[in-house]
């Protein structure tokens, strides 16, 4: 390190409160320096024969035999000065990392340079920035640390912004470096890339953590430029946004008062800084900004930019990650139901825009499972319904509110309305207070032909659910069961359920009074209970005679047997009705019966 080497006798110093004096024996003090309250007692000659600045301010007072002087606003304060003086006067002292901004500072302050002599404190402060620090990712770290107390000195001296150049180049060259030493052959020969060995260039993340936010925006600013990959841009936003935000908790009071305005900074810097790429940066992760920005009360341009990037990747959010906690009123909901509808709206655009740019759409398809947006689309709604059956036993969740997040996703979203049923269950469940109105409206949401066969058993006796829902479940319960079974019985005479079995569900006379109008519902009703009873008890009626026939064709093995089975089938009758106008050809029925399943389904 360098040196600069004395050959007056050491100075002692002495301390007494707060100022700090120095006292020479065997040279006569003739002048006083005030540096922010600390005084120094010098001779003249050492800081006039180098400092430009203090020979102009004692020009100015030849009168008097012993001159002071006062140094205001000296960057780094008495203990720049002490360097300076100490360099003046010949004292050892070593220039490091640490110290070498607040020289380079004090220097410039002082008017140092070589006008005034040779080897000057400027000139040695540089050479010194420009040899050893540059060159070292550390030490410029350090140095921009040193300079936040410097500032905007430092920043007019062009320090901060060679060390943020440096920071950046090394940073981008260690990392072409380790991606150089993780390339191999593979068996067949060609060169890759292996992503399983760990990647030694990103050691510099923690280092960064240590700068104020406006310093490490600048240095991430610089690494994007140069071309640092966004994985270890996002790593490293990670890492700092976790150190500054978790060093205290966040609370309303503090919001209200001010005193997290520093967090606020962070929390609007960090999303202005990330990678635009998808999945560079963990959603977990966007989710707790979201909940900080929606604490803190950041920017809407802040809170916007998070919730498109969350919707952006929404197939891969867990229900956790949608429960972000509502910090309004106390009489609002316990959850922010209107930041998540907006998650979702950005979702549901995402989806539009992806059909638009495809010539033929993936629902047209033979396999729309294999689509990635159309498994990301079915992960999400399932995502969406496990969130309304949580949010739903909340008593401040308005209706309108529950209708739009189900409302949020397209109708081809859901394959199967269980989760849907589930949620809006338990909503009817924690409000009984709704109308027959608003209970009718919620039920529309329901698709009752994609209920499974354990969701459309538990809707039939719910009585929650308004009379026509219940209508429409056991009228799709008994499409259900006719269809299993001639899909067992396809050379069965009878028709399909849903072309025999006609009701008047959502389409009574208007003649009718609503008194006249609910009593046809309750007695349909009943009417369809008793016959899906009656139908169960056929079904397994038909299983049992299936199994016994199945036996003795086995054991009997003969023609004639066959003969009889066919009769005996041809004699029941599934649903207790004949027709005259039954076909003569039961395989046509069946094609016909199939199409139209297929066209249902």
């Amino acid at each position: 390190m360098d040196k600069h080497h004395s050959h007056l006798p050491l100075p002692k110093c002495s301390h007494q409160h707060r100022y700090s004096e120095w006292v020479f024996r065997d040279v006569p003090s003739d002048l006083s320096i005030v540096v922010d309250g600390g005084i120094f007692s010098l001779h003249k000659f050492p800081l006039v024969s180098r400092s430009g600045r203090i020979r102009k301010l004692i020009a100015g007072q030849r009168d008097s035999d012993i001159s002071r002087i006062e140094l205001l606003s000296l960057p780094g304060g008495p203990e720049s000065f002490e360097l300076a003086a100490k360099f003046c006067y010949g004292v050892n002292f070593e220039i490091t990392a640490a110290n070498v901004a607040q020289l380079c500072c004090v220097s410039d302050y002082l008017e140092m340079t070589e006008e005034y002599s040779k080897n000057n404190l400027g000139s040695r402060a540089e050479e010194y920035l420009e040899v050893v620090v540059s060159k070292n990712l550390e030490m410029c770290v350090e140095v921009l640390k040193q300079c936040e107390n410097l500032l905007p000195l430092a920043d007019e001296l062009k320090i901060v912004t060679r060390c943020i150049d440096a920071i950046a180049s090394k940073a981008c060259v260690e990392q072409i470096a380790s991606s150089f030493s993780r390339l191999e052959y593979s068996s067949s020969g060609r060169l890759h890339m292996n992503r399983q060995a760990k990647c030694e260039g990103d050691w510099w993340i923690e280092d960064l953590s240590v700068l104020r936010i406006d310093l490490y925006q600048r240095v991430i600013t610089a690494m994007k430029c140069r071309g640092v990959r966004p994985e270890s841009i996002a790593a490293s936003l990670v890492n700092y946004a976790q150190k500054e935000l978790t060093k205290r908790s966040i609370s309303k009071i503090d919001v209200i008062s001010g005193s997290n305005a520093h967090e606020k900074v962070v929390v609007e810097t960090i999303v202005s800084l990330m990678p635009v790429e998808k999945l560079v940066v963990p959603i977990t992760f966007l989710f707790g900004l979201l909940r900080s920005a929606v604490i803190l009360d950041c920017t809407v341009a802040c809170r916007l930019d998070l919730e498109r990037r969350i919707g952006s990747e929404l197939d891969i959010a867990t229900l956790d990650d949608l429960l972000i906690p509502s910090f309004r009123n106390a009489g609002d909901t316990l959850f922010d139901v209107e930041t998540v509808h907006r998650i979702l709206v950005n979702f549901s655009q995402l989806e539009d825009s992806d059909e638009d740019m495809e010539d033929v759409s993936v629902f047209e398809s033979d396999s729309p499972t294999n689509s990635p947006s159309q498994t990301a689309l079915f992960k999400v709604a399932k995502l969406v319904d496990n969130y309304l059956a949580e949010i739903a036993p909340d008593a401040n969740l308005k209706l309108n509110k529950f209708i739009a997040i189900a409302e949020s996703l397209p109708a081809h979203a859901r394959t199967i309305h269980d989760g849907l049923y589930r949620a809006i269950d338990v909503y009817l469940k924690a409000h009984q207070g709704l109308s027959d109105a608003d209970r009718r409206k919620l039920c529309k949401l329901i698709d009752f032909q994609k209920l499974t066969q354990e969701a459309g058993a538990h809707a039939a006796q719910n009585e929650r659910l308004p009379l026509q829902s219940i209508v429409q479940v056991l009228y799709f319960e008994q499409i259900r069961l006719g269809n299993a079974l001639f899909c067992s019985y396809p050379d069965d005479d009878h028709k399909p359920m849903h072309q025999s079995w006609r009701i008047n569900s959502g389409a009574l006379s208007a003649a009718m009074s609503p008194r006249d109008n609910y009593a046809s519902l309750r007695r349909e009703n009943r009417e369809l209970k008793l016959e899906l009873a009656r139908m169960r008890m056929r079904l397994n009626d038909l299983e049992k005679d299936h199994v016994c026939m199945k036996k003795n064709m086995e054991k009997s093995n003969s023609r004639r047997f066959m003969n009889s089975f066919t009769k005996t089938i041809g004699k029941l009758n599934i649903f207790g009705h004949s027709s005259s106008r039954e076909s003569s050809s039961p395989s046509k029925r069946s094609q016909v019966t199939d199409s139209k399943l297929t066209e249902r389904t």
